[in-house]
């Protein structure tokens, strides 16, 4: 199973380092990940993996919005059924 992590706000140095940490201690495999930063705002999209997390994926998911509740960025995480359903025609 795979999650779509989704990550947009302010500029900072260590967004990348801080939202692997938490994949990390989660046990979530980073598969795939892109980044760009437009003037002053950080806009990041990672996949991974979440076939043996160490913890439920609610929890993954909470820990996500904690850090970005934290750092004032805005930190989502979609399931990739989710993700593919949504942008099926």
């Amino acid at each position: 199973m795979k999650t779509v992590v989704s990550v947009i706000g302010k500029d900072a140095v260590g967004i990348i380092s801080q939202v692997s940490a938490v994949c990390s201690e989660c046990n979530a495999n980073i598969v795939d990940i892109t980044q760009s930063v437009l003037q002053d705002m950080f806009v990041m999209v990672m996949l991974t993996e979440i076939s043996e997390l160490k913890c439920t994926f609610a929890e993954f998911s909470d820990k996500m919005k904690a850090l970005g509740e934290k750092n004032s960025l805005d930190i989502r995480v979609m399931h990739e059924d989710i993700f593919n359903s949504m942008h099926r025609i």
